[in-house]
């Protein structure tokens, strides 16, 4: 793969609307193709002749080189490739005559159709910009034919396309995408072009190679941390080790003595020291003698946290579904309790927090890869008090996002310092910085009430209590709609239930950054639901299995995705003691998904999960070498949460700081993963975080099976397993 990084030169353009709505749920707001002319613009080129630019996506110069512009970025997830391949499907492109490029920051251009701004995130890359993408390709397609068929004086109905190339089949002419491009370039691309029938596609559903595996294993692949712009010097900080705490003084005289140790930055919450190379600003950081203030939120740890959380469920939340009569249901018949508990969690990506910046009076650039490259690009234009015009954002491959680069204090961060650094300067945190200063997953609180009738649940209460991170990063759609994230995949509940009521109680931790976690909402509320389901199971008398099935009638796609997964996983065969498969179910990113996982568990409460199994009903699969690797990234990191993660307070300050005490699956540690592709003709899902949602209640529940032991609390707790203290 050869990726090219744009400069920042979109600007709002007159575009005109090509689609109001996005499959899958969440908040879909319209999306807007732009036109031929506001393409060519934002790229800087000529409106015409030149390149055939029938939309912001596609260039096709005279050479023939297909460039598509890749509206979603690279962070291992295989996005570009499938959408090259969406693209690509419906224009008759062949794989590799692409050349992809980076989109530049514009939401106008590059706005994800969900959230309507330019964002990577909630596994919607596919699912919001199948449509929009097709035709894309379908109109450039079109344009092209006619091109042709006006040069042959021939009915562009006859015309066909195979492989960059134009086909007239009764006189054998032909003539390439490339030779077409001037005489397309002036015409007009249709508004809403025919696609192609499904039974047609060449690309679509086959397990292709990802075009961006070549140079990730060559070495040639550029990600945030290898810009290396002239002249530029290194840096690492160090901020306020509390929440919200300030510098009070330093002394910076054994630092500045140090070979390769060029200045020191102060700055109100923080410090950083640069110096020629990473190695040299390091050992001056270390050398400082800091002294700060540690503010309003030296008093925060984290029983004082989960006190907030537990008194603030006993509030009544915004009611996010009511079905039925759940309070009076709730009255009738035995009522099961359950609270279920969920930590704070930090991303750490394997790729180091890091931004590159170069400050000058009338300009600002920036290289760093980023989830949100026109957010990047307005919160550099806002510290240095630049029009959007003048700063320019080369976005590149990212070494791991799960929501961590949809935020741009790294960005903000490093433009400051930069600010006070004659030339380039790159900022590379170190890993104690990236997880001692997150923004964490929020810690959850889960109440949830059921009653059973005749074997089935008939009354349900879920109360969600927790810190509503779309209120802080999207606060209209917040106002609009609430925080339709914290609750999702609670009031979508897959089962049939007639008295139902979701609540959502907002409590926010005091000082304590929160953001999106990978698995965003369902990573809190499946998990709840399931191992809810698992007790009530029980309490129903009827196996975990059999007690869903009874009551997916009306989601078919998960029952039959739960049916494949117990038939691969030989549910129901015996185990050895201390043995035990658990159940996860779930609609989720418009993705039905079925998982079993198998685990054991030892005298000393250690959990092995042996082997997971999972059935998943994603719609069209336009990749499905993706939606494996993807399946199978997603359970391994989500099956190390459920093990190990967690971050805790104390004084103010997160007590974790490396790999050591904030641990990762081990390779010698990962299961057997078995994952089936159900094939499906509906409009693809979501399936970047699927896997990531399934796997800890898959391993709760396997536990609970092994031992009888509700869990009701992550990650989880060897000495309950052990028998050490009482669950």
């Amino acid at each position: 793969m050869t990726v090219h990084a744009v400069p920042g030169r979109a600007k709002k353009l007159s575009r005109r609307t090509f689609l109001g709505a996005a499959a899958g749920g969440g908040l879909v707001l319209g999306f807007h193709m732009p036109l031929a002319q506001a393409a060519n613009t934002a790229f800087g080129l000529p409106a015409e002749p030149g390149p055939f630019a029938p939309n912001a996506f596609i260039r096709i110069p005279r050479d023939g080189k297909v460039t598509l512009v890749m509206p979603q970025v690279e962070m291992g997830q295989g996005v570009y490739t499938s959408i090259s391949m969406i693209i690509a499907e419906e224009l008759d492109l062949a794989m590799d005559s692409i050349v992809l490029e980076h989109a530049p920051p514009s939401d106008a251009l590059y706005g994800n159709p969900v959230f309507q701004l330019q964002a990577t995130g909630n596994s919607n890359s596919i699912r919001a910009f199948w449509l929009p993408l097709r035709k894309a390709g379908a109109a450039a397609r079109a344009v092209l034919v006619q091109a042709a068929a006006a040069q042959w004086k021939v009915d562009p109905a006859n015309c066909t396309t195979d492989r960059n190339t134009v086909l007239h089949a009764a006189t054998g002419r032909k003539l390439t995408y490339g030779r077409l491009a001037d005489a397309a370039a002036k015409l007009k691309a249709p508004a809403d072009p025919p696609l192609k029938d499904p039974k047609h596609f060449k690309l679509i559903g086959r397990p292709l190679k990802r075009l961006d595996t070549p140079d990730k294993v060559n070495g040639k692949a550029l990600y945030g941390i290898d810009m290396m712009p002239p002249g530029v010097k290194f840096a690492t900080l160090a901020a306020s080790p509390t929440f919200g705490g300030r510098v009070k003084h330093v002394d910076d005289r054994a630092a500045k003595i140090l070979s390769g140790v060029r200045q020191v930055v102060v700055l109100d919450d923080l410090v950083a020291v640069v110096g020629d190379h990473y190695w040299a600003a390091k050992q001056g950081l270390d050398a400082l003698d800091i002294t700060w203030d540690d503010g309003p939120n030296a008093h925060v740890d984290s029983a004082l946290v989960w006190s907030r959380l537990k008194s603030a469920s006993d509030r009544t939340g915004v009611v996010a579904k009511k079905a039925g009569d759940a309070a009076k249901a709730l009255e009738d018949g035995e009522r099961i309790a359950a609270r279920f508990e969920l930590p704070f969690l930090a991303h750490a990506p394997m790729e180091p927090i890091n931004c590159t910046v170069l400050v000058k009076p009338d300009s600002c650039e920036v290289w760093t890869g980023t989830q949100v490259c026109a957010r990047a690009q307005s919160a550099a234009a806002k510290i240095t008090g630049l029009p959007l015009g003048k700063v320019i954002v080369h976005n590149q491959l990212l070494g791991g996002g799960f929501g961590r680069r949809l935020e741009v204090d790294g960005v903000e961060k490093a433009v400051r310092i930069a600010q006070k650094v004659d030339g380039p300067v790159k900022v590379v945190w170190s890993r104690e910085e990236d997880i001692q200063h997150d923004l964490y997953r929020p810690s959850y609180y889960d109440r949830l009430e059921a009653t059973l009738k005749d074997g089935k649940i008939d009354g349900w209460h879920h109360r969600i209590t927790g810190s509503a991170v779309v209120a802080r990063w999207l606060p209209p759609a917040y106002a609009a709609l609430g925080d339709f994230d914290a609750v999702d995949s609670a009031i979508d509940i897959p089962y049939a239930i007639p008295n139902l009521r979701v609540e959502f109680v907002r409590e926010e931790p005091p000082g304590v950054p929160t953001g999106f976690w990978r698995g965003v909402g369902p990573n809190n509320n499946v998990f709840a639901v399931e191992s809810f389901m698992d007790e009530l199971a029980k309490k129903a008398g009827k196996d975990p299995l059999d007690f869903r099935l009874g009551m997916l009638g009306q989601t078919p796609r998960l029952k039959a995705a739960l049916q494949l997964a117990a038939q691969k996983a030989h549910w129901g065969t015996p185990l050895p003691p201390r043995v035990g498969r658990g159940i996860a179910a779930q609609v989720s990113f418009a993705s039905f998904i079925a998982t079993i996982a198998e685990v054991e568990v030892d005298a000393n409460g250690e959990v092995r999960v042996r082997r997971v199994t999972s059935a998943v009903d994603t719609g069209i699969a336009v990749n499905p070498d993706t939606i494996v690797a993807q399946l199978q990234g997603g359970l391994i990191f989500g099956i190390t949460a459920a093990l190990y993660g967690e971050i805790t307070i104390e004084n103010g300050r997160v007590r974790q700081s490396n790999f050591n005490d904030y641990r990762m699956l081990r390779i010698d540690q990962a299961p057997a993963i078995d994952i089936h592709v159900i094939k499906s003709g509906e409009a693809p899902g979501g399936i970047g975080e699927t896997g990531t949602t399934a796997g800890p209640p898959s391993v709760r529940n396997a536990i609970y099976a092994a031992t009888g032991i509700a869990l009701r609390r992550l990650p989880i707790d060897r000495d309950v397993l052990a028998g050490r203290k009482p669950a």
